[in-house]
């Protein structure tokens, strides 16, 4: 993999006002979830959403992502509308969270939420889509316009975290409609693309990748490694805040988790092991970190545990996506990253939901079910990995095995 170092960052003005007003948007984009992951099921505590509750509202978004985003981001590609896209699905976003502060009632919370997930989660899709478009035309370079997303996460995080201390967490829903509201803002700022000239449009059997026992195997792996940090993402801050820790607190922990997570990405260019052992370790990692967590360990340990969430999140996705670049073929990459998001959304929801009545009777104990799915995820990809090892797909081949 070339580093993005070497890739040409564009020297003229369209190029460059095109990368100033991404990074921008990338960045209201992540701060709005750098607020709303660790801390809207904080507010759902507050305003009484038993956990049982939390867990069925937290898992609506990864159910939209194997139903309505598809059909979004489709519909958007057809109409060679990215830009539209995003400047409609960030607007319904921000009213849809303002709705959703206005219902404290779990079935109306639920119900509005599942209208807001349906616009909201097909933006990051959409917006790298509409980025890979400048790539193209303007010669810019992803890595540095894409870190402002992963930034100002951490800036989101540590701001709402900071706030928690001194206001109402019942109030911390009207920070998430506030940066959803910049997103929106931000959207009408997006360069226009050029319209793509008119092609005749070549079909290509997507049905083979679902017969090929690689690309299953990777996309099972990632969804279950990545489907082990739903437990962290939905009752993580409700514990620490329960046992005593400060809202600044609990963002700098966060914070750190997603630190490592960039620089995982930034040295990734530079990692000589082999896509399947990435992802190996990735899950080890989430087995010995979720065994960790379930113990309620001290502060210090705490913090170090976070610094896992590099591997465990980081290292797995860098591996997950090198392992797509070998076996996917170039014409089918678009509908590969569509069932690796749906597996995920699939899993990702249905633990979920087991997250929130475990966590109800067990507490901490749900970890261990996180554990056992990193683990697994790490197995299955270590049974496969000779297969794994080769290269079948090319775009001459066109994949086949």
């Amino acid at each position: 993999m070339p580093s993005e170092s070497l890739i040409p960052i564009a020297s003229k003005p369209p190029g460059r006002r095109f990368a100033a007003r991404l990074a921008v948007f990338y960045g209201t984009l992540f701060g709005l979830s750098g607020t709303q992951l660790p801390f809207f099921p904080v507010w759902l505590r507050a305003v009484g959403i038993d956990p049982s509750w939390i867990g069925i509202i937290s898992a609506v978004p990864a159910v939209t992502r194997f139903t309505t985003l598809p059909f979004v981001t489709s519909l958007a590609e057809r109409r060679q509308a990215l830009r539209g896209a995003l400047v409609v699905t960030t607007l319904l976003s921000a009213i849809g969270f303002a709705l959703v502060g206005l219902r404290h009632e779990a079935i109306a919370v639920f119900a509005a939420y599942v209208v807001t997930a349906c616009a909201w989660t097909p933006t990051v899709p959409l917006t790298d889509a509409y980025a890979l478009r400048g790539v193209v035309r303007y010669g810019i370079n992803y890595g540095p316009v894409r870190l402002w997303g992963s930034a100002a996460f951490v800036v989101g995080a540590l701001a709402c975290g900071l706030l928690i201390d001194y206001i109402d967490p019942r109030h911390l829903i009207w920070i998430i409609v506030g940066l959803a509201a910049l997103g929106a803002l931000a959207s009408l700022a997006l360069e226009p693309l050029d319209r793509l000239p008119p092609k005749a449009a070549m079909s290509h059997d997507a049905s083979g990748l679902l017969r090929n026992g690689s690309f299953l195997v990777i996309i099972a792996a990632s969804a279950l490694i990545q489907g082990s940090h739903a437990a962290y993402y939905i009752f993580s801050a409700i514990t620490w805040q329960a046992h005593g820790l400060g809202g600044l607190t609990i963002a700098g922990l966060w914070a750190l988790g997603v630190v490592a997570e960039i620089v995982v990405f930034a040295t990734s260019p530079r990692y000589t092991l082999a896509p399947a052992t990435l992802v190996v370790i990735g899950g080890l990692s989430g087995l010995v970190r979720w065994c960790v967590t379930a113990q309620d360990p001290e502060i210090a340990l705490l913090a170090l545990v976070q610094l896992g969430h590099g591997l465990t999140f980081g290292l797995t996705q860098v591996g997950t996506m090198e392992l797509l670049v070998r076996h996917v073929p170039p014409h089918m990459t678009a509908r590969g990253q569509g069932y690796l998001t749906a597996c995920s959304g699939i899993v990702g929801s249905c633990v979920s939901v087991l997250c929130g009545a475990i966590y109800a009777r067990y507490g901490q104990g749900v970890y261990y079910l996180m554990a056992a799915m990193a683990g697994s995820g790490a197995l299955l990809t270590w049974l496969a990995r000779h297969r794994l090892a080769h290269q079948p797909q090319s775009a001459a081949s066109g994949g086949a095995t």
